[in-house]
């Protein structure tokens, strides 16, 4: 028997063989290989661009807070914006502190600038500044020593300088309250970086000009020679929250709970497009698997003759994975360069935060990072393996005497799918809705999209098999079917390889079911922040103080005469403030306006039913955000940190709020002013009499003596506005969707190509039993029509729940707010109906390829 064995192949001829495989099957159909190396190369390009973009944005954003924090060991800030100076002393002659350097921290609007928002001002002691951050103290002009002390005095950084357009010597106008401050540009700040733009001044010439006296952001401190830090730290906390409770934050720059602060600020934005980066990857999955799978299913006879001839299982295995791997070594690499270039391209252009504002005010440098690049790399390369693991098991398992007959080919996709792993897949997913974020993620939610995919894709053999054998049965009672044979044909194919036609239609579904889903989202998303605009805008004008900055403001006496004009029925003022309610979150923002205590939802959006208010206590609105991200629900009491001091609200409701992802809370107006004694407003609402139009109203807030500092905006306008904003932050979740869009085209195109070719002996068959070329073309169309229609309409189900989870887990998990559905059916059909012309019109061009070798040249190999 050892004499008939087949004789090993040495290591060098099993290469050789492995090369001629490999490079034969890509000449035989490059454009189908080309389609799989280019979906892998746009996931893995995508993914490790955000991924880039992310890091050089958050790392330049975090080293220029820690450059304004300069030398300092520990930090005192207040958990309201300022706090009064009072502290300052009791702080500087603790034990072990060496040097405590006060700083006030104002965002100051440029009068006459409306794009860049306000200027960052660090008011600074140069005394004491000069040992904790040297860096900050501006160098004045030659001969003019003093000016760092002048009461008049602004020192630019290069980017602040190059952004007012402004040179040494000239004059810049700032906002304080209906005002503007005049300063004078006496030097720049050499060692700012590059792209921070910031402003240095005397620490009392701005308390004085910007009408902040007494007041201080924070205390940095610089701690004596073998003090340790932390102990340092911890105790100082203990000291502050016991003299001073509830109102003052103890940290170091850059500590734990900065970062997180930093992180927590755009993390749910970088991680979902980085999700959405990745769709990208998943249709290259898909896409290599059908590669491989036709491929398999299209040499088959290939394969069984190597058996024959003594190639062993497990080289056969290799073989096929080794081709599937090339497809993702080749594809993964161009996508590491493509990240590359396309991340610089897009700091260079766009900036770190691709148009969303998360990191303005920075000019962050791509760099190169192996360990990502490697991650991503095995990305695509295991993404790629994974596509091509079915069919290489499948092909080293077939039976060569079997394999080698025509006409077998439908075994390969029956064993490729199986029903079982499907149906399980399809109730992990709905079973891992009901399941928490992890780490504020909804990691839950996107593994449940992807076993919604998976699931629905390894169950459409069974589906097309059941529709199109439905469709069969009933048109063959028909009397038309008589008389139609290119119709029985194309149903009779159908029916009866549903294996192949899942497939195709797998390509369909993936591509379709995720551009459904992402529009149903990102529509949902802007007709949900359209309504709410509508339900919060209901005012005729709306009035604030120009580029309203930090230091803009309406006194008592400006909203007297606001509210005095001739025309106006009603004026609602409100004030906006930042608070810190925990020191490793963005703080949150407190509006204090008008509240129909009646009637609540008059005044605001509310989510469910607000609560009756107990006697005696003060209510509070949450929005989404604030109730999620700090664990409160209607009825629960809060401590918010107002004028020096901790102050205990009731909890009446919460309301829906897109502006803000970090948290608002709303209070009356008349309870913050008893509390505060604070009178200034941010903006007002006015209502109109009935003789009376909005620009004759809008001309005469215009003539008042503070006109020139209001802007007016009617809510049209406003809209208008907040949609624009919204488009150009979604800007790169557009761009992703049309992408997505173009792969699942080439997909189609090229799945479709591929089975059309590797049909030629079938339809070399029907040309010999008299179907002419004309009916075969028909065929074709018809096939690929009635498989994308099929694909079409699955995928638009798929698509709907994966909108479902994304609107309703991930969307409330990532950014704390809830949404309305709503399809963009113009969208959907537009799309819907590129695939089926795609569809069709490859399988027809394919169809001339298949046909143009003749019928006889086509079925040789069965002779």
């Amino acid at each position: 028997m050892s004499q008939l064995s087949a004789p090993q192949a040495s290591p060098a001829t099993t290469r050789l063989l492995s090369r001629w495989l490999l490079l034969g099957e890509w000449r035989a159909h490059p454009v189908r290989a080309l389609v799989a190396i280019l979906a892998i190369a746009i996931g893995v390009s995508l993914g490790f661009a955000i991924h880039l973009i992310n890091a050089a944005a958050f790392n330049e954003f975090s080293t220029a807070v820690k450059s304004l924090s300069g030398q300092a060991d520990v930090q005192v800030a207040g958990r309201e914006a300022l706090f009064d100076e009072a502290i300052y002393p009791w702080l500087a002659q603790r034990d072990g502190v060496a040097m405590a350097s006060p700083v006030l921290e104002l965002q100051a609007a440029v009068a006459g600038k409306t794009d860049g928002g306000p200027l960052h001002i660090l008011a600074l002691d140069v005394f004491r500044a000069g040992f904790i951050s040297p860096d900050l103290i501006g160098a004045p002009a030659e001969g003019q020593p003093f000016d760092t002390l002048a009461d008049d005095a602004l020192f630019l950084s290069p980017a602040a300088l190059r952004w007012l357009n402004v040179a040494q010597g000239d004059k810049l106008a700032l906002q304080s309250g209906t005002g503007t401050v005049s300063l004078r540009v006496a030097g720049s700040l050499q060692r700012a970086r590059a792209g921070q733009r910031i402003a240095v001044m005397d620490i009392g010439a701005a308390q004085w000009r910007f009408n902040k006296v007494g007041k201080l952001s924070r205390i940095d401190l610089k701690l004596r020679q073998g003090v340790n830090r932390d102990t340092f730290q911890a105790g100082l906390a203990r000291a502050l929250e016991a003299q001073y409770p509830g109102r003052f934050q103890v940290g170091q720059p850059n500590d734990e709970n900065q970062n997180s602060r930093n992180n927590n600020l755009s993390r749910a934005y970088r991680v979902n497009l980085t999700v959405l980066a990745l769709v990208a990857l998943f249709t290259g999955a898909f896409l290599v698997f059908s590669t491989q799978a036709l491929s398999v299913i299209r040499r088959r006879g290939q394969f069984a003759l190597l058996r024959v001839l003594g190639m062993e299982r497990g080289q056969l295995l290799r073989q096929v994975l080794l081709e599937g791997a090339s497809l993702g070594v080749v594809g993964a690499a161009l996508g590491i360069a493509g990240g590359y270039a396309m991340a610089a391209v897009a700091l260079r252009f766009f900036g770190g935060d691709l148009g969303a504002g998360y990191f303005a005010g920075v000019q962050p440098q791509v760099q190169f990072t192996p360990v990502a690049a490697f991650v991503y790399f095995a990305l695509g390369l295991g993404v790629a393996l994974l596509g091509c693991a079915a069919p290489a098991l499948e092909a080293a398992r077939a039976a060569p005497a079997i394999a080698l007959k025509s006409g077998s080919e439908e075994v390969v996709t029956t064993r490729l799918a199986k029903t079982w792993p499907a149906l399980a897949c399809l109730l992990l997913a709905g079973a891992l809705t009901f399941l928490p974020p992890v780490f504020e993620l909804p990691l839950f939610g996107y593994l449940s999209i992807a076993l919604l995919l998976i699931g629905a894709i390894a169950l459409m053999p069974q589906l097309a098999a059941v529709v199109f054998r439905f469709l069969q049965r009933t048109w063959l009672r028909t009397e038309t079917s008589k008389h139609a044979p290119v119709r029985s044909l194309t149903l009779a194919r159908l029916a009866n390889a549903s294996g192949q036609a899942g497939i195709a239609l797998g390509g369909v579904l993936s591509s379709f079911s995720l551009m459904v889903a992402m529009a149903i989202m990102v529509s949902s998303f802007r007709v949900s922040v359209d309504d709410w605009l509508l339900q919060i805008l209901p005012a005729d004008l709306y009035a604030r103080t120009a580029a309203s900055g930090g230091t803009a403001g309406l006194n008592p006496r400006e909203q007297a005469s606001i509210t005095a004009l001739p025309g106006v029925a009603r004026v609602d003022f409100q004030r906006l403030r930042s608070l810190s309610l925990a020191p490793d979150r963005p703080n949150v923002v407190l509006l204090a306006r008008p509240v129909n205590l009646a009637d609540p939802e008059k005044s605001m959006v509310l989510v469910g039913d607000t609560l009756p208010v107990p006697d005696g206590a003060k209510p509070v609105w949450l929005s989404e955000a604030a109730a999620d991200l700090y664990n409160h629900k209607p009825g629960d009491s809060i401590k918010l940190p107002l004028a020096g001091g901790l102050h205990q609200f009731f909890i009446a409701g919460i309301w829906r709020d897109y502006a803000r992802s970090s948290g608002a809370i709303q209070m009356p107006l008349a309870d913050y002013r008893a509390l505060t004694g604070d009178l200034d407003v941010s903006d007002a609402a006015l209502w109109l009499a009935k003789d009376a139009t909005g620009e004759q109203v809008q001309q005469r807030l215009k003539a008042l003596p503070f006109g020139a500092s209001l802007e007016v905006s009617n809510p049209s306008a406003i809209r208008a506005l907040s949609l624009q904003i919204f488009d150009r932050s979604f800007a790169v979740t557009y761009l992703l969707e049309a992408i997505a869009i173009v792969i699942g085209l080439f997909g189609v195109a090229a799945t479709f190509s591929a089975q059309t070719l590797a049909r030629a002996r079938e339809f070399g068959m029907l040309r010999h039993v008299g179907v002419t070329r004309g009916q075969i073309l028909a065929i074709l169309a018809l096939e690929g029509g009635a498989l994308t229609a099929l694909g079409i309409a699955t995928g638009f189900v798929l698509g709907l729940l994966i909108s479902f989870v994304l609107v309703f887990i991930v969307n409330p998990q990532s950014f704390h707010w809830t949404m309305q559905l709503h399809l963009p059916w113009p969208l959907i059909a537009t799309v819907a109906a590129a695939l089926l012309t795609a569809a069709a019109a490859t399988a027809l061009i394919a169809g001339r390829q298949a046909l143009s070798a003749g019928p006889i040249r086509a079925v040789r190999e069965d002779w």
